[in-house]
């Protein structure tokens, strides 16, 4: 696992300057990762700014994307409706801050309970996109594969028991297709490696995790050391999937040459288009060479454990 702390400090000052980020346009996966970025820097260095600035982009992010249920994709006029990978992540970000401010994962289990009555159709699948008031699935779209395995993980991090009938929804989803599930681009393969982390022994897990990196190895351009977009595609590479890709090989600590050679290719490589500035981009960047609080970890110790008890849900 890096902990290149004095890369992300830099990088964070550079986008500040710049105004990239956190002082640019709202985007929800973005700010997702960015949150728990923060959290890695507060855990790495135990500065309260650190805590600070997270609580004050959560408020942000709830101000600019907030809806009354569930939260706006992005800032800009073309980032309309909702993605529910976008707010399993977000979950997965107030569950880490959760931990140390416990109102957080408060808020976190209130949203999970509301959007997964409207993208969630038991026994059916997770759709993938919805209108902005959730009252309709967006026109165009279908169903999320990974988008499952995305709640079900959120919700476990965010509390077992408050939302163990979410869970048994995710689960039942789950069992029904991971078996046969193929992901074939690099960033949906990297999340898959860092979802299954969470819970190796389940059979899910330890399948899509042999599956994932199978499917990578083949994927893998050497020279110069990139993960190319998808199979067939070996001159098509993108750095904020790389980014992705590179946490997931740190979540099951794989191939750290790897994410070695793909973060300092891609400090340096330019795509020419918009991508270069994007927050998306360097954020992620940030989370690949300090992955911390998006790792498997032991939460602090809670006075009173009897509060968050762990629901366990059986491997079949």
């Amino acid at each position: 696992m890096l902990r290149d702390v004095g890369y992300v400090l830099a990088k964070l000052d550079w986008m500040r300057a710049e105004r990239i980020w956190p002082n640019g346009l709202r985007y929800l996966w973005t700010d997702a990762f960015g949150v728990v970025l923060l959290v890695s820097l507060y855990r790495e260095l135990g500065e309260q700014r650190w805590l600070d600035q997270a609580e004050a982009l959560v408020a942000d992010v709830e101000r600019v994307l907030g809806r009354p249920r569930g939260l706006r994709i992005g800032e800009a006029a073309d980032r309309d409706g909702q993605y529910f990978h976008y707010l399993a992540m977000w979950l997965f970000a107030l569950a880490r801050l959760g931990e140390l401010r416990p109102h957080h994962r408060a808020r976190g289990i209130a949203l999970a309970r509301d959007i997964h009555r409207a993208f969630v159709v038991p026994g059916r699948g997770v759709i993938w996109k919805m209108k902005e008031d959730l009252s309709d699935p967006y026109p165009g779209y279908g169903w999320g594969a990974m988008d499952a395995y995305d709640g079900y993980v959120a919700y476990r991090l965010l509390d077992g028991e408050a939302l163990a009938g979410e869970i048994a929804d995710m689960r039942g989803l789950i069992e029904r297709d991971w078996r046969s599930l193929a992901i074939d681009q690099d960033l949906g393969l990297g999340m898959m490696l860092w979802l299954a982390h969470f819970f190796p022994d389940e059979p899910w897990a330890s399948t899509q995790r042999q599956r994932s990196l199978a499917s990578l190895d083949a994927m893998w351009v050497d020279p110069p050391g990139y993960f190319c977009r998808a199979p067939g595609q070996r001159p098509v590479k993108f750095a904020f999937t790389n980014f992705g890709v590179s946490l997931g090989l740190q979540a099951v600590g794989a191939w750290p040459e790897r994410v070695d050679r793909l973060n300092r290719f891609f400090e340096t490589w330019r795509s020419g288009d918009e991508y270069d500035r994007e927050a998306i981009t360097w954020v992620m960047a940030c989370t690949s060479h300090l992955p911390g609080a998006f790792l498997r970890s032991e939460p602090p110790a809670d006075p009173d454990p009897a509060r968050h008890q762990t629901f366990t849900v059986e491997a079949r």
